[in-house]
């Protein structure tokens, strides 16, 4: 059985204005920023399915007809479907932030509920009892933050900032848990002593434009002009641009990360696909509530070389992207010229994405036709009879 399906939108304070409502083709969009498009069941933003001429919310439909999900998911996961696309505008820094595991959602789940914290409390961490390991594909030029970076990196970063000397012979003497744990705890006057010297003397090359992405003052500077931080009130995030990896992926790239990998989107759109979870612990660089315990307590402090996931550019017309520590999803490339055809067999749930151009969905005696940001879910066990109208392509979400 397949589906027309249209998402939710999410109005976060760092989106942009233009680039999901121009995808989509909207023809009211709100004056707000447009940060993410959902395509899912998640509970508190599930999308609508078409349904005899009806449209209802996904959720609601899994919940009476949980064979839509096939056996294979059902087994794993239950009765939920496991994974949740996205469609991101990142035009702000988001949080300096990481994901729980399993184990560790279930028990902060419950802990909140027991203490009675209600699901949209703005101080309320753990939003469901599930992990929330994720992957992106970017589809313009993307920076990010991604995992602590080799401490000799880290020290030899550190000493070309008199200002950060001390962090450097910290770091050396004590590793860096204890260093991390200060870092983040710091009172005003520790952070001014840190940063205010970096700000001072790289301010006039970051606005002449003289400094480069790849340089961590570049992030300090940008983020505090982006988030509006004031130097009488310094965040403590800021000094992760000078011990986390700096990526920088080019479009069509796209990397995976796992729980308790901190991480930070910081410009760009992607797509993103991830277990069906809203679990953020948050370490700084946002309004939202922080949660630095629980951060300590989750965090992976290994250090880690980024593993780039290569721009597809073969002959395929499906292309599987590599995740191979992902069990909750999967994403398949399906690129499409002018009469192509191409079957696809859905062994359990998905969901297709019309990311450019325009195919249709062969029903037999109909058809679906699918435009540029136009989606379907499709049932376990249905086979997909694809034809292409124009050139582009989709991609499509599953279990792997």
């Amino acid at each position: 059985m397949i589906f027309k399906l249209v998402g939710k939108h999410q109005h976060y304070d760092w989106g942009g204005e233009h680039f999901i409502p121009n995808w989509l083709k909207l023809t009211e969009a709100e004056a707000k920023p447009y940060a993410e498009y959902w395509l899912g069941a998640h509970r508190s933003a599930p999308s609508m399915i078409e349904f005899e001429g009806q449209w209802l919310a996904l959720d609601r439909v899994i919940d009476k007809a949980p064979k839509l999900l096939g056996e294979q998911s059902r087994s794993q996961f239950g009765d939920e479907l496991p994974f949740l696309l996205k469609i991101l505008d990142v035009k702000k820094p988001l949080s300096i932030q990481l994901h729980p595991t399993k184990k560790e959602a279930e028990y902060g789940f419950e802990r909140e509920e027991a203490q009675g914290i209600a699901l949209d409390a703005p101080n309320r961490t753990y939003k469901d009892r599930n992990h929330k390991p994720e992957m992106m594909i970017a589809l313009s030029d993307f920076w990010l933050l991604h995992g602590f970076r080799s401490l000799t990196e880290t020290i030899a970063e550190l000493k070309q900032r008199p200002s950060l000397m001390s962090l450097a012979q910290a770091l050396e003497h004590r590793g860096l848990p204890s260093v991390y744990a200060e870092v983040m705890q710091a009172e005003q006057a520790q952070l001014a002593d840190w940063l205010l010297p970096i700000i001072a003397e790289q301010k006039t090359a970051y606005q002449q434009g003289k400094l480069k992405p790849d340089n961590p003052d570049y992030w300090v500077l940008y983020t505090m002009e982006a988030m509006a931080i004031d130097v009488q009130n310094l965040d403590a995030g800021l000094l992760s641009f000078y011990l986390f990896n700096i990526v920088h992926l080019k479009k069509g790239e796209g990397i995976y990360q796992g729980a308790g990998l901190p991480h930070a989107y910081l410009r760009g759109q992607n797509i993103e696909l991830m277990a069906a979870s809203d679990n953020v612990i948050r370490g700084g660089l946002t309004p939202k509530y922080v949660n630095i315990p629980a951060l300590l307590h989750t965090i992976d402090y290994r250090e880690i070389t980024p593993k780039i996931i290569e721009e597809y550019q073969g002959d395929e017309p499906l292309y599987l992207y590599p995740t191979p520590e992902a069990q909750d999803f999967a994403l398949q490339r399906f690129g499409f010229k002018p009469f192509d055809e191409e079957q696809f067999v859905a062994t359990s749930a998905a969901i297709l994405l019309v990311m450019s151009g325009s195919l249709y969905i062969d029903l037999g005696e109909d058809s679906i036709h699918l435009a540029q940001g136009e989606a379907v879910f499709i049932s376990a066990d249905t086979q997909v009879d694809i034809i292409g109208e124009t050139d582009g392509y989709a991609v499509i979400a599953t279990l792997p």
